[in-house]
């Protein structure tokens, strides 16, 4: 366990994009092996991880957030709170001084990466190696991640965030308030303590469990009481479910100002995405990616990176089980029919419109009536008996006019239109 009395340098441009890159270890000669040693390597395509800009907006938020908490921690401020929080345990009401620091969320939809950003960005920063300061001497853990509970439990958060401090220190605060039996406000003051002493940036995951739970606003005013008597910054990680609730009180969503990412745009960085995807192919036949397929991928994906790996990767496991042993839009239409039927409902894949002006323009338009045999039906004109042919729009317009019928009604009967 390396020793030091500040963080590692802060990383940026190509320097900061390789080191969170991640790519699974991969032999071309693997699409060779035997079916079963071949479908056990298919796994590691999860790990593939190609940093985005959300990922470098991650990075440098958490890291910032991070050093501002442990320059304060030496501060003569911090004396002093260590001095209230020990006032707090003792059942006797203080105030937080520290304040300053701050609280932010990282909201994005599900499945975008944001727990593999947050993730790749603590191992950049080293999160998991301890950070010795030695005036004072104290142990602190750069980030501690904790999830929020289902029922926003304010004394099962306090009690969570104990027991991941005691699994990486090996200290032994979780037992002590579990035999204690502290009350809730007795375990914020030790909480505080803790926090104040051992921990750089808080992050607390799933923080959309609040929105559903009577306990959600009381949750989030410990949070800020935790922000005001330990001075760590606090980073609340969810879904856009949770926008409303911030969204509520200006209190709240001053606590919740922050990151916010959508779905992905089919652009540039999607497009690299699939690109050093399909470098990892574990069937027989290696198929060269192209515009069609990155398409496809992202219209049945709706720019959910989880999903695009998932497809790809159930894609090669079919096409390895069934003997098709190679992956094109058929294959990869297969996945998407038996292993994502619980997600279509959330996928609507894009369908190109064409114009009516120009599906009208490449082809005969027939109209003919009463009882001649009609070859494209166009009910409801049934009226004497004619055959006219239109080779544009225009023309379609004009007979219409003049034969009283509705344009819109015609088109209708043979081409999609969509009125705006």
């Amino acid at each position: 366990m390396m020793e030091r009395n500040c963080l590692p340098d802060m990383l940026a441009g190509d320097e900061l994009i390789e080191r969170l890159t991640v790519k699974p270890v991969y032999d071309e000669n693997i699409r060779n092996q035997p079916m079963n040693v071949r479908l056990m390597a298919l796994s590691s395509l999860y790990d593939l991880y190609i940093p985005s800009q959300m990922s470098v907006e991650i990075y440098n938020k958490m890291y910032l957030s991070i050093m501002r908490s442990v320059q304060k921690k030496t501060s003569k401020e911090a004396t002093m709170q260590r001095y209230k929080n020990y006032q707090t345990r003792r059942g006797i009401t203080s105030n937080g001084i520290m304040g300053g620091m701050d609280s932010y969320t990282i909201i994005g939809c599900s499945g975008i990466g944001k727990s593999s950003a947050i993730q790749h960005a603590i191992e950049a920063i080293e999160g998991e190696t301890e950070i010795i300061l030695n005036d004072p001497y104290m142990k602190i853990v750069p980030c501690l991640i904790v999830q929020c509970p289902f029922d926003s439990s304010v004394k099962n958060l306090l009690l969570e965030i104990l027991r991941k401090i005691d699994e990486v220190l090996g200290s032994d605060f979780y037992p002590t308030a579990v035999r204690s039996k502290y009350t809730t406000d007795a375990l914020i003051g030790i909480v505080s303590q803790a926090c104040l002493n051992n921990i750089g940036l808080l992050v607390v995951d799933e923080i959309q469990n609040v929105v559903n739970s009577a306990n959600g606003k009381n949750l989030v005013g410990v949070l800020t009481q935790l922000i005001n008597n330990s001075g760590i910054s606090i980073c609340m990680v969810g879904t856009p479910e949770s926008k409303p609730f911030f969204e509520q009180k200006m209190y709240l969503a001053r606590r919740a100002l922050g990151l916010y990412y959508d779905k992905l745009e089919m652009g540039s960085y999607f497009y690299q995405f699939c690109h050093e995807m399909f470098r990892f192919q574990y069937v027989k036949k290696s198929t060269k990616i192209n515009d069609a397929i990155v398409e496809w991928l992202y219209n049945h994906s709706a720019g959910v990176l989880s999903i695009v790996v998932t497809l790809f990767h159930d894609a090669q496991e079919m096409a390895i089980l069934n003997g098709k042993e190679e992956i094109t839009i058929e294959t990869l239409n297969d996945a998407y029919n038996s292993r994502m039927q619980f997600m279509q409902e959330y996928i609507q894949p894009v369908v190109k419109k064409v114009s009516a002006r120009k599906q009208v323009q490449n082809r005969t338009v027939t109209v003919q009536t009463h009882n001649v045999i009609k070859e494209v039906p166009m009910k409801g004109l049934l009226k004497k008996k004619c055959e006219v042919k239109f080779h544009s729009v225009q023309e379609l317009i004009d007979w219409a006019k003049e034969h009283d019928r509705d344009v819109m009604e015609i088109l209708q009967e043979f081409c999609a239109v969509e009125v705006v």
